[in-house]
């Protein structure tokens, strides 16, 4: 079954994403050991955008002077790695290669976000995708997006074509948009503790759930 897992297209962005997990959890170790405040920022950023916080985790880098490449591409870096995970592991459940209850109730979550989402841009294909991606709405994203793409039945380069792109654009307009605010005005503090408010307000219910498991698994292993 395991062998068979990984033959298929979806266990191979598995993997991908455990490689990309990897070379993550590298270079955190690296920069623990060399720089702690870049190593923290690295691990901030990473929540901010597991939880849907993408332009926070912009606004994180720019804070700490990561500059417009390192910004860019570590932003991006983690919603690849993002998508590889939970896609694979949403179609993997669909279509019972998977079978693991908690992992299932959190795909289910996010199916129903992306069905609600599904008819609004269905006439649209290829650029629904694309700009549902790159709108700074707490409910898109590219975790939905490849997921309503996967629902319209778009091939695999349509729609990671169509996410990542999206992404990608939606990234640099919030750095150049974070960056014009604190070169002129200086503003960019109190427009990111805003928007962490905003985060954690719209993903209360998520961080409440997870916070949960992971105290129903901690009693279990004691």
């Amino acid at each position: 079954m395991q062998d068979n897992l990984f033959k298929t297209v979806e266990g191979k962005l598995l993997l991908t994403g455990i490689f990309l997990a990897l070379v993550l959890v590298a270079g955190i170790v690296y920069y623990f050991v060399t720089d702690f405040e870049t190593a923290k920022t690295l691990v901030l950023v990473f929540i901010a955008h597991s939880i849907g916080g993408r332009a926070a985790g912009i606004g994180l880098c720019i804070l700490q002077d990561f500059g417009t490449f390192a910004t860019i591409f570590y932003n991006f870096y983690l919603e690849i790695l993002i998508v590889c995970f939970t896609y694979s592991i949403f179609v993997l459940s669909a279509t019972q290669y998977l079978r693991v209850e908690w992992l299932t109730r959190i795909m289910e979550n996010i199916a129903v976000k992306a069905f609600k989402n599904k008819q609004k841009i269905e006439r649209f294909g290829w650029l629904g995708i694309f700009f549902f991606v790159m709108a700074p709405l707490p409910v898109t994203g590219p975790v939905v997006g490849t997921i309503i793409g996967y629902m319209l039945k778009l091939s695999l380069v349509k729609n990671f074509s169509a996410t990542f792109l999206g992404t990608l654009t939606a990234i640099i307009v919030w750095f150049q948009f974070f960056d014009f605010l604190e070169e002129r005005f200086h503003m960019i503090q109190y427009i990111f503790a805003l928007i962490v408010v905003l985060v954690l307000v719209v993903n209360y219910k998520k961080i409440k759930v997870f916070i949960q498991v992971v105290t129903q698994k901690s009693r279990i292993s004691k």
